[in-house]
């Protein structure tokens, strides 16, 4: 089956294939490109931009999974309104205070299991890029000047709105659509360039010095890394108007060509059914989180356990449902890892074509608008199916070693299940871990409850977590 997915230009599901023709054969595709509006290191990045963050990586890590090559990049915006407020209020340069927050976002990414993109363009070092954008729209009558500042003229550019399905004459004047400060003919128009103000980090231009706005950063970027149409630009909702839709505006205007073929947009995430707000107390950023003890296992695992099209309402409350499907999971992994050939009794299962079913499943689900929340319906159904074959002892040792691989095909894909390998703890520590689980053990036995409760809170403070069930104690990293 063909991979079809949600085009938000076309407001139509698509079928997706890379470039501008359909090939018969996978690998004779380039490299898909890809676009993923990143951060803006200012702060700590809170959760409901992690749920964008992590759909990115789940949809790179499904093309790969059907053998697509991928060239992704995700920017880094290190210089805007509120980078140049935070760096001057904590007295530090514009680079050192971005380069804080970047250092931070890149962990979080490494925490929740993100993997690392191809491209991680940084807006700073990508001023020439603008400048050369700007002339070309300038050359074409599309930009006027104003107080020291540019501005792109919407009034002259007859096919905006497209992406955002705005059309001309419905923006109406005296409605504020940007956030620039600046004073511009109509307040439709974004700024390109912003005139420098005191206090503010500028460069030297032909059009005089000052800085870039928002919008020409990341077409900067893509021009710089991809320098052509790219197959698909990701970002949140939020990002749709007035983003989105003028990166499209400015770069179709200045090279004559598609900018994007499919934009993939992510809905919104609510915290308790309500807008995440610190003035409401349900503002939380990873730390926050893993601060309470949650697991960033489990917070990945409900960030992307959601279709990507509907909101996501987040709560502490979910995050321990996400704890139990772990657990699920983690319980059966567990036993088929206890498995011995000794237990065999009959071998009539047909275990290769139950785990070429689920994938083959899987697959459909996912290929069908990214339908996760079917996929994990089928890899339950897998979970259950096969433990009822362990049950009535009917799976081999080699048989097992194909469903582990089954498992690990599809966690390329959701990156939950194998997460945090027990091979990231040094041999010295797993050691110690397996003495004080015999020695808790025994206290048990002894009936030495206090003995055993001791040793249940050392191992926790040190980011172990102990699960006892009838096949004998198991433990975790937290």
């Amino acid at each position: 089956m063909t991979l079809k997915i949600y085009n938000s230009l076309s407001k139509t599901i698509e079928e997706f294939f890379p470039g501008d023709e359909k090939k018969e054969n996978i690998n004779d595709y380039s490299p898909i490109t890809i676009y993923s509006c990143g951060p803006t290191v200012h702060n700590y990045a809170h959760i409901g931009n992690f749920r964008t963050f992590v759909f990115n990586d789940f949809l790179r890590r499904y093309l790969k999974f059907k053998n697509f090559k991928v060239n992704h990049a995700m920017n880094i915006t290190d210089v805007d309104d509120k980078t140049i407020k935070g760096s001057n209020e904590n007295d530090l340069t514009l680079k050192e205070y971005t380069e804080k927050y970047t250092k931070i976002f890149f962990n979080d990414l490494k925490t929740l299991n993100i993997e690392e993109v191809e491209h991680l363009p940084r807006a700073t070092e990508s001023i020439n890029e603008m400048v050369d954008l700007i002339s070309k729209l300038n050359d074409k009558n599309l930009v006027y000047k104003k107080d020291n500042s540019l501005y792109f003229s919407i009034s002259k550019y007859n096919d905006y709105g497209k992406l955002s399905n705005l059309q001309n004459r419905d923006i109406k004047s005296g409605l504020r659509y940007d956030t620039d400060e600046y004073d511009k003919d109509d307040i439709r128009d974004f700024a390109l360039w912003k005139d420098s103000k005191e206090g503010e980090i500028s460069w030297d231009t032909p059009f005089g010095k000052g800085r870039p706005g928002w919008h020409i950063e990341c077409s900067a970027m893509i021009r710089k890394i991809f320098n052509s149409t790219i197959d698909i630009h990701t970002g949140g909702v939020d990002l749709i108007f007035p983003h989105h839709e003028n990166e499209m505006a400015q770069s179709e205007a200045a090279y004559n060509e598609k900018f994007v073929r499919y934009w993939i947009h992510v809905e919104h995430l609510l915290v308790g059914g309500k807008k995440m707000s610190k003035s409401l107390g349900n503002f939380y950023t990873l730390k926050d989180l893993l601060d309470k003890n949650y697991s960033a296992r489990s917070i990945r695992y409900l960030l992307i356990s959601s279709h990507y099209r509907k909101q996501l309402n987040f709560t502490l409350d979910g995050l321990q449902q996400a704890d139990q499907a772990l657990q699920r999971i983690d319980n059966f992994v567990f036993r088929l890892n206890k498995l011995e050939s000794e237990n065999i009794q009959t071998n009539d299962s047909k275990i290769k074509s139950i785990c070429e079913n689920f994938i083959s499943n899987f697959t459909e689900s996912l290929d069908n608008d990214l339908n996760i929340s079917k996929g994990f319906g089928n890899l339950f159904d897998f979970i259950h199916n096969i433990n009822s074959l362990i049950d009535s002892k009917k799976i081999d040792l080699s048989e097992k070693k194909i469903i582990l691989s089954t498992l690990e095909k599809i966690d390329s894909v959701i990156g939950i299940i194998f997460f945090k390998k027990d091979s990231t703890l040094k041999d010295l520590d797993k050691e110690k871990i397996e003495k004080l689980i015999i020695e808790r053990d025994q206290a048990k036995l002894n009936k030495n409850y206090e003995r055993s409760d001791e040793i249940r809170d050392i191992l926790k403070k040190d980011g172990i977590l102990l699960e006892d069930s009838k096949e004998g104690t198991r433990w975790k990293k937290i």
